[in-house]
């Protein structure tokens, strides 16, 4: 948005100098011109229709437009001739590249427009150059990091049909070594790239380009006393002698010559802004995925989502059929399950349906990305719970036990929830008493329970209302310390019949506050569960209009030690590994290149598993530091790929690290993926943070 802003004020500023005489169209602008000689008027009746070259990739000074007609500048000004003098006027595009005399004779082309009206011009045999009827300025363009200067050896992309600034780039920037481009596009694509250093054009013509958002990189860099002055250019034949052949030439150039002195200085800065305020660029398909690229890969996680939402399901439904009771229970879990995901999806595929046809409303497209991004959240929480549920179920679900600072810990739970706490206008309170804070436990597991404790008393209490964090420690005489933590807020409370079933899976208490944000209802059944796993247990005191208590209590072994701080940010390593990505899923595997790329990785793609292992055992040693390893590919699957890349005879077989990337999250396909040789395992939709933080070798 503030680019677009500042490229809306770059041409009013443009155009206001265009007002203030800042730069002149003509050199001397009258009214009072001579009028046309009677040769000059014999010479318009007996022309009949003059064919006019045009370059067509000039916007906004010449170009094609979507009927192959001459747009611009040009054309406005054409137009004007031919009421003030009676010329008609054929126009036909030139093709790309340089254009010759020979080229211009053979296709009876009269006129060539937008010609710079320079001494090499003026100078060349052939062609009668018009006085000019339009001035501005060429500029550079280079990336934002390029430091600037006239003296060093820098490369320039020009395009190739404009051959007399080479001349005048030879002689003003010696260091300087010049590559041809086929269009100006594509020397925009060269400096974009860092093919080359600059690219040189009509300012009209950068403004215009810089708007696409691929280009958000460049700036402008002014060149001094170097004017872009542009006419029309007449092709005269020559005789053996090397005279022209007849006086047409000197006919046709008076007047146009003429005309151009009829038209007002107002009249051309009228063409001009017109021009520019007409033409200016229009994003394409391809401009909107790359400006919103990163929401579109929200959005595909989010149907990535939705995969593995209806796997679980599958899953859950055939585990569930043996009794009445288990039946009733599938039932209960698909329809309430068929709710919160519906409703979700429908958002997403309603949102998807207004973005495509809001291509061109950026204040509404932020919104509708927002939303969709709160949507693909929502789904992601679902599907950590469903699976959290069907580990707890299974009886797959292993409580760590290791050295962890509770103090800590609760600092850590404390700045993630206070800002949603003040956004509500809730008071946030605690009251820490912890003098066994060094103990064994699952810290992961502990911080869940808060926070979905913390999550319910914000979401359930009115604005105004206060919410109170206590926690205090005793030691028990088998030397195990019971750790007490209270979670009180001044909310609505629970009615009596909810309380009865609040751990239950999708328990929810629709008649509250939050109505509309209540959630899938899980949580605290999970955290319930968690929490018996523990040896301890959640219990709660709630009084309708007064709010709740719920107290989570476990028992825990004091550390012999005390738990080391971990590392709060990710530091990129100093020389980065190259990435080897084995990936079947075609988008997928383009976003993740793309992502890779963002943060200056480099990358290759394998499509399958004997791809993958085909790429490695025949790159050199040490050319791949990390493989990202999906687990179902066809052909050969993540396992055995790595399974045979550990087998090869090669030192960094043995040392390249292999993460797995799976939706497939289960415990077994863990212990399965660490078997075979995988070092690591993430879990997809893939955390990008968390994956930049282990791409180290």
């Amino acid at each position: 948005m503030l680019r677009r802003i500042f490229m809306c004020l770059s041409i009013f500023l443009f155009t206001s100098a265009i007002l203030t005489g800042s730069i002149v169209c003509k050199a001397d602008a009258t009214t009072g011109a001579p009028a046309l000689s009677d040769s000059e008027k014999a010479y318009v009746e007996t022309a009949g229709t003059l064919k006019v070259g045009y370059v067509q990739d000039r916007i906004p000074v010449s170009f094609s437009d979507r009927n192959g007609e001459l747009s611009g500048i040009s054309r406005y000004i054409f137009d004007r001739i031919q009421e003030i003098s009676g010329l008609t006027f054929e126009y036909v595009p030139l093709p790309a590249g340089a254009v010759t005399y020979d080229y211009l004779m053979s296709e009876g082309l009269n006129l060539v427009t937008s010609v710079e009206y320079n001494r090499e011009n003026l100078g060349a045999k052939g062609i009668m150059m018009s006085d000019p009827y339009l001035s501005s300025r060429k500029v550079f363009v280079a990336r934002r990091d390029l430091t600037f200067s006239y003296d060093a050896n820098l490369s320039v992309a020009v395009s190739s049909g404009s051959q007399t600034i080479k001349k005048v780039l030879h002689e003003t920037y010696p260091n300087y070594s010049i590559v041809d481009y086929p269009s100006i596009e594509d020397c925009f694509s060269a400096v974009n790239s860092g093919k080359t250093d600059l690219m040189i054009m009509n300012q009209y013509v950068v403004e215009y380009w810089l708007y696409k958002p691929s280009y958000e990189n460049l700036k402008v860099i002014p060149i001094l006393d170097t004017d872009d002055l542009l006419c029309f250019s007449a092709v005269v034949p020559f005789d053996e002698n090397g005279n022209p052949a007849s006086s047409d030439g000197d006919t046709l150039i008076s007047i146009l010559n003429k005309s151009i002195a009829q038209m007002t200085d107002e009249e051309l800065d009228s063409f001009t802004i017109q021009a520019i305020m007409e033409n200016r660029y229009s994003f394409t398909p391809l401009d909107f995925l790359y400006r919103y690229r990163y929401a579109l890969v929200i959005l595909s996680a989010a149907f990535l989502l939705i995969v593995a939402l209806v796997v679980l399901l599958l899953r859950q439904r055939l585990q569930s059929v043996e009794a009445k009771a288990d039946a009733r229970a599938k039932s209960r879990f698909l329809s309430t399950m068929s709710h919160e995901v519906r409703t979700p999806l429908n958002g997403l595929i309603g949102l998807n349906y207004l973005m495509a046809h809001k291509l061109h409303d950026e204040e509404q497209l932020a919104r509708y990305l927002h939303q969709s991004t709160t949507t693909a959240n929502y789904l992601l929480a679902l599907v950590n719970d469903i699976l959290d549920m069907s580990m707890l179920h299974n009886g797959d679900f292993k409580i760590e036990h290791k050295p962890m600072d509770l103090r800590l810990l609760l600092a850590t739970v404390e700045t993630i929830v206070q800002n949603g706490m003040k956004e509500k206008n809730i008071l946030f309170q605690t009251d820490i008493s912890l003098p066994y804070a060094n103990i064994i436990g699952d810290e992961v597991r502990i911080q869940q329970i808060l926070l979905n404790l913390l999550d319910n008393a914000k979401k359930f209490t009115p604005e105004g209302g206060k919410v109170t964090v206590s926690a205090c420690q005793t030691l028990e005489e088998n030397r195990k310390i019971l750790t007490e933590i209270h979670v009180s807020d001044t909310g609505k409370g629970m009615s009596k019949a909810f309380q009865d079933n609040i751990f239950d899976a999708f328990a929810q208490e629709r008649d509250t506050v939050s109505k509309g944000d209540e959630g899938v209802g899980l949580g605290l059944s999970i955290c319930h569960r968690l929490a018996k796993l523990m040896d301890g247990d959640i219990s709660f005191v709630s009084q309708p209009n007064k709010g709740s208590t719920f107290t989570f209590f476990f028992p825990a072994e004091p550390a012999d030690t005390p738990a080391a701080e971990k590392a709060t940010a990710f530091v990129p390593p100093q020389d980065k590994p190259c990435i080897l990505i084995a990936e079947d899923n075609e988008l997928n595997g383009e976003i993740m290149l793309e992502l890779l790329s963002e943060n200056e990785y480099d990358a290759k793609l394998a499509v399958n598993g004997r791809e993958a292992l085909d790429l490695f055992s025949s790159s050199e040693c040490g050319t791949y530091g990390v493989i990202l390893m999906d687990l179902l590919m066809p052909e050969m699957d993540g396992f055995e790929a790595t399974a045979a890349i550990r087998a090869l005879d090669r030192p960094d077989a043995k040392t390249v690290k292999i993460l797995a990337c799976s939706a497939n999250c289960t415990v077994e396909d863990q212990k399965k993926a660490f078997a075979c040789g995988m070092d690591d395992f993430l879990a997809k939709p893939i955390d990008i943070d968390v994956l930049l933080g282990k791409l180290t070798v």
